[in-house]
């Protein structure tokens, strides 16, 4: 089992060798995909180009592009995306929150990140502890690995929601590997009860007052 330092579950070597592996499994269909039927963006020059040639050819000829795994819509990529998500998980009811939130520590620096334990452990507090999302931080440059698996050219983090396709052996190996993000503040602040101002007065009574001295 993981300890917790400063809110982010510190987690062994080669516990974390372990779970990028079966990361990296999981993740490598939608790089597949991408790779063999997605086009990499030159510009939008190009693009407008492409769609110009695109056009002109026969739609005869054209080959029905396969859908995307379904793993793909369990699955975001990048800090704004699994930011904006994390905020938005309140409000959007149909959304199943993440099981598990990874980020390649080891590629970037905490500035781009501190704010994942607090999101992570505020959006999971009311879950049952076997419940709480994970968060996964590796040591290790893992990003190349990472973007090879997702066929993406750069990639500093990834989320993965509880229902996602064949995700269930990362998840059995994360719950035991990883514990919770430390929320003590947070349940020192829940547990905090409101004291009403009281006011002590006491009865009691002035003397007379003394003649001021005249002098002769």
């Amino acid at each position: 089992m993981s300890r917790l330092i400063r809110g982010r579950p510190h987690i062994s070597l080669d516990d974390q060798d372990a779970i990028l592996e079966l990361l990296c499994n999981l993740l490598s269909p939608i790089g597949q995909h991408r790779r063999a039927h997605a086009t990499p963006s030159k510009g939008k020059r190009a693009a407008k180009r492409r769609r110009g040639e695109m056009d002109s050819k026969d739609d005869t000829t054209s080959v029905p592009v396969p859908p995307r795994p379904e793993l793909c819509e369990r699955v975001d990529v990048g800090f704004n995306s699994i930011t904006r998500t994390l905020q938005d998980l309140s409000s959007d009811a149909s959304r199943q929150p993440y099981a598990m939130v990874f980020v390649a520590r080891g590629n970037q620096s905490a500035a781009f990140n501190c704010h994942f334990p607090k999101m992570v452990g505020v959006k999971s507090k009311d879950y049952p502890p076997d419940e709480k999302t994970r968060l996964v931080g590796f040591s290790r440059s893992c990003s190349d690995r990472l973007s090879s698996s997702l066929g993406i050219a750069r990639v500093s983090s990834v989320a993965v929601s509880r229902d996602a396709p064949g995700a269930a052996p990362l998840w059995d190996l994360v719950r035991r590997k990883v514990a919770p993000v430390d929320m003590v503040w947070l349940d020192d602040a829940m547990s905090a009860e409101y004291r009403a101002t009281n006011i002590v007065s006491i009865d009691t009574t002035i003397g007379s007052k003394r003649a001021r001295a005249t002098s002769s």
